[in-house]
């Protein structure tokens, strides 16, 4: 997108290099990306990256950063991130929080439930779904896994491709392994985190793909109950993966709730 100017850096964090993507002004808003990873651009991050300052954050083990040996916790990573807002002087930043993202966002909200200005959780994990299940990685390939995030195929094409490469797969590869490493026993929620999030006080947004077959939308009404201010958006026609899928619809309903100033 013409305006945007994206810069990437290389964070010394607890020991690891972590990979940080940063564009725009204004606002500090945080995206923290898919247990999938990221790629180095979407058209989303820019949306947001025309109205604030946008930091895309790498999680470590995925993607561009270095994996931590010692990392065995999802709420590893939020305590990690909120270590490197503090280094980085943002205050009440917004947290975008996508998929698995979504639950490292809601560990950083419950943290720090001061230090928060909003709060989006996008199909997020985290939380037991009281109706269905999470979308098992270890019984689906990850192709078929990174498939599984859309309803409309195309969308997944024109994101990867039609044959992802194989730098692609083996990404896929890598991450799925992380994901294992920090979140395997309970599978990709916790136990305590419901039960620890009544103390946020800052608005939130729930949005979920009306077609969402990772994580199903019991899960938003149970993260609706525990938040003491939520509502839920549902996207027509689309997948997990709306970030993706509809990341114009998404940008337009990020930026509506968290305003211009």
């Amino acid at each position: 997108m013409a305006g945007v100017d994206w810069t990437d850096s290389t964070r010394d964090a607890a020991g690891i290099k972590l990979h940080v993507s940063r564009a725009g002004r204004g606002r500090p808003v945080v995206v923290l990306h898919h247990e999938t990873g990221t790629l180095d651009r979407l058209p989303f991050y820019d949306e947001l990256a025309q109205r604030y300052d946008v930091l895309v954050p790498h999680h470590p083990g995925y993607s561009r950063s270095q994996r931590p040996e010692w990392m065995r916790s999802v709420r590893d990573i939020a305590v990690l991130y909120r270590g490197l807002l503090s280094e980085l002087g943002l205050e009440k930043a917004a947290l975008v929080g996508l998929g698995f993202g979504g639950w490292i966002a809601a560990e950083m909200a419950s943290m720090a439930p001061a230090d928060l200005s909003h709060l989006v959780l996008v199909g997020a994990m985290g939380i037991k779904p009281p109706v269905g299940d999470i979308l098992d990685l270890a019984i689906t390939g990850y192709l078929d896994y990174a498939r599984a995030g859309f309803h409309d195929q195309k969308a997944f094409d024109r994101v990867y491709g039609a044959e992802p490469s194989n730098d692609q797969l083996e990404m896929w590869d890598v991450c799925r392994e992380m994901s294992f490493r920090i979140a395997w026993k309970p599978y990709m929620y916790s136990q305590t985190l419901p039960h620890l999030l009544g103390a946020v006080r800052a608005p939130a947004l729930l949005v979920w793909g009306d077609e969402d077959k990772v994580v199903p939308q019991s899960a938003a009404k149970r993260y609706a109950a525990a938040l003491t201010q939520a509502r839920l958006e549902i996207v027509k026609g689309c997948g997990h993966c709306v970030d993706m899928e509809q990341p114009e619809t998404l940008a337009k309903l990020v930026t509506d709730f968290i305003g211009r100033e």
